[in-house]
């Protein structure tokens, strides 16, 4: 009888669905609408009929929980809250695709890890950036982002995949988003992209979070949008992710008032704020002075009227970025913690005195800061409270368990805290990615105590609408459709670690009925490896710093940058010349070797192509997109662990200076090129060659190149 009052209030909101079958669900929960549409969807599919299905609440079973009941062709879907609801009714829709609607009595899960969620840099505008958009997918996005269309299906496609939060990332969104009484100038009518070619003029776009001189004087309006309309989307688009049981965050970097202030030169390349451009006044005489009281003004009351404008915001998130002084002077007035408190946190107690019952939940990352000065100015914010972290740094792709936030661990459980671990995925960017054992490994090793949650995404990358592919069928598809398997182990493990194998396969054999799907989980899996391997072998901490899709950081890295190069700290891994020295001194060895690493990436490789011959595809289907990129992977790993022992047998020329040694490198770079050649050329007629913001030009033609300039100059040496 638990609950009695709750079920019977509920049945009389009901709405009947008939098809095959019946569904009835309260009519005014849009979360139980969507799963109810699914649930019709999968049985329409199966032919199932005379079944009926109740889709209601059941507040004691906790948020985000569920339970599945059935006697006979009679399914009850209850669900602790609105999202346990819709969890519930899309697991069933999903076991009615897979073929099993009989095969249970009960099914109860609940999530394993609170917050999932995507981290999305999100280019509003030229003059409104991302962290970095001096890339292909940023300038190609921008006019994406005022897309109704894109954000329905990327907010239906988080909802499948039970991620439950969305963090936009932007410098400086208020200009797009808002109309702030006492600087009405601010607000930016139109969208606008940047006229200069990223091919050559990429350097214009410098540096990063900030607009450039050369961007505010080459701009393009690309839609008439008056700031009305941009505010009437952006609640729709928050209502709909509400809708999906989605939380919205903005999260900016500081500070960057960018189309506010005056735009700085393009060239400089340091972050001192100490240039003059950053002193140069902009619209009511904002800069980008942590001193300047009117930008302290401005930013208190944007903030204000962010929240007062979009109910539906859940939270914000600032960074005490590298545009704000990192060498504080002793006792001076203004402080980094103290700007963002009287910025953020004071404009967020002004809207909630206007709005007392709202609460706005924070999130305040861990970059240049200081937890003890953190807890200063925020210590008593009325509202929820969390920090967040570069759980893996750039190298969300690496190993499953990553040592890198210990320290704050141990600083956040005295306080009674909890992170997000942002997870930074600046490595897989062309390439279908699919290992269900590493994220399942990676979600685990989380330290449970302190995990707020996990938001993943890239710095210098947009996850919007592809651009790159050749394949007219498959070309402008949204990222999270391309990379459809990745997104979904990363969202459906984090609600359940227990997802084994033949869920996955199922999953597969879904999405490609004419297929083998056990070979072809255990193909992907298998050339999945290869990049975490490559990347704790090779560690390189940030996304300016290594592209492992092209063995590249802004130029090709050669087998003498790879001989000194560190393995990734805990990892256990002896760096080339850490091992040389090691062979040589006769000394023991029982850290794993860079062979070791080449042995364990060829041995994956193997199985992944052994595999992949059993399986076909019709051409220009997403199957054969995918069974191509599993092979390019593939052709990757034969790549590396060639390089890898390259690199080793190098390294003993360069201490013995013996010519053997040479030789046997350049032996194994000339078989390393075989793969290489395949790999770049099997790239090149499916993906466009484009421009990183962050490492820069990536050209499939020029690395073929250049690794094949590689052998000659080791010939010279």
């Amino acid at each position: 009888m638990k609950n009695l009052t709750i079920v019977f209030s509920l049945f009389f909101a009901f709405t009947t669905v008939v098809f095959s079958g019946e569904i009835r669900f309260p009519k005014d929960m849009p979360t139980a609408v969507f799963a109810g549409e699914h649930i019709q969807g999968a049985m329409d599919q199966q032919e199932l009929t005379g079944w009926q299905v109740d889709l209601e609440l059941d507040t004691e079973l906790g948020e985000q929980a569920y339970r599945i009941t059935r006697s006979g062709k009679t399914v009850r879907v209850a669900g602790g809250d609105t999202r346990g609801v819709m969890y519930g009714g899309l697991e069933l829709a999903e076991r009615i695709r897979f073929g099993k609607a009989l095969d249970f009595d009960i099914v109860e899960n609940k999530p394993s890890i609170e917050k999932r969620g995507i981290k999305f840099n999100i280019p509003l505008d030229a003059r409104t950036p991302s962290f970095h958009d001096a890339g292909h997918a940023a300038q190609n996005n921008i006019l994406e982002m005022w897309n109704w269309d894109f954000w329905e299906q990327f907010l239906d496609d988080m909802a499948l995949n039970r991620y439950n939060a969305l963090t936009f990332w932007n410098a400086h969104p208020f200009p797009s988003l808002v109309d702030i009484p006492e600087y009405e100038d601010v607000a930016l009518d139109d969208v606008a992209v940047c006229r200069l070619d990223l091919w050559t003029e990429h350097s214009g776009f410098q540096p990063s979070q900030l607009v450039s001189k050369s961007v505010l004087n080459n701009l393009k309006i690309v839609k008439v949008m008056p700031i009305e309309e941009k505010i009437d989307f952006w609640r729709k688009v928050m209502s709909y992710a509400k809708d999906r049981g989605i939380d919205i965050y903005f999260i900016t970097w500081n500070i960057c008032a960018n189309s506010v202030a005056a735009g700085v030169e393009s060239d400089y390349k340091s972050w001192e704020t100490t240039r003059k451009d950053v002193h140069e006044p902009g619209k009511y005489g904002i800069t980008h002075e942590i001193d300047n009281p009117i930008t302290l003004d401005y930013y208190r009351k944007a903030v204000k009227t962010l929240l007062l404008t979009y109910p539906d915001l859940k939270g914000i998130g600032v960074t005490a970025g590298e545009h704000m002084p990192k060498d504080e002077e002793p006792g001076a007035e203004m402080t980094r913690e103290r700007w963002l408190w009287e910025a953020y946190g004071l404009g967020i107690l002004d809207a909630k005195k206007e709005q007392p019952n709202r609460e706005v939940h924070f999130i305040h990352r861990v970059w240049f800061s200081d937890m003890d000065e953190i807890m200063k100015y925020w210590g008593a914010y009325p509202d929820p409270f969390e920090v967040s972290f570069k759980y893996a740094k750039a190298r969300l792709y690496s190993a499953p368990e990553v040592p890198f936030a210990k320290s704050l661990v141990d600083d956040l459980e005295p306080l009674g805290l909890k992170s997000w671990w942002n997870l930074r995925n600046d490595d897989i960017f062309y390439h279908r990615w699919g290992d269900p054992d590493y994220v399942r490994d990676f979600l685990e090793y989380f330290p449970e105590e302190v995990t707020a949650g996990y938001h993943m995404g890239s710095d210098g990358y947009v996850w919007g609408r592809e651009y790159v592919s050749k394949e007219t069928s498959k070309s402008r598809v949204l990222e999270i459709d391309k990379h459809w398997y990745s997104f979904m182990l990363w969202g459906r493990l984090g609600y359940d670690r227990s997802l084994n194998r033949d869920h996955f396969v199922n999953a597969l054999e879904s999405r490609f009925p004419d297929t083998q799907a056990g070979l072809l989980h255990d193909a992907w899996q298998n050339a999945s490896k290869v990049i975490p391997l490559v990347n704790r072998f090779h560690w390189r901490d940030w996304d300016f710093m290594w592209a492992v899709e092209g063995c590249k950081d802004r130029r090709y890295r050669t087998v003498e940058d790879f001989y000194d190069n560190p393995t990734m700290e805990a990892s256990g891994i002896l760096n080339p010349k850490a091992y040389v020295e090691a062979k040589l001194a006769n000394q023991p060895i029982t850290d794993t070797t860079p062979l070791d690493i080449a042995e364990q990436i060829e041995l994956a490789t193997e199985l992944s192509l052994a595999h992949l011959q059993t399986l076909s595809s019709e051409r220009g289907s997403e199957l054969d997109s995918t069974l191509q990129d599993i092979k390019a992977m593939a052709l990757l790993g034969q790549f590396y662990a060639a390089k890898i022992r390259a690199t080793v047998a190098f390294g003993f020329y360069k201490q013995t200076g013996e010519l053997q040694y040479r030789q046997e490198a350049v032996d194994l770079l000339q078989r390393g090129l075989v793969p290489w050649n395949a790999y770049t050329a099997l790239n090149e007629t499916r993906y466009r060659s484009q421009v990183f913001a962050r490492t820069l030009v990536f050209d499939w033609a020029q690395l073929r190149r250049d690794a094949e300039e590689e052998i000659r100059i080791v010939l010279k040496l």
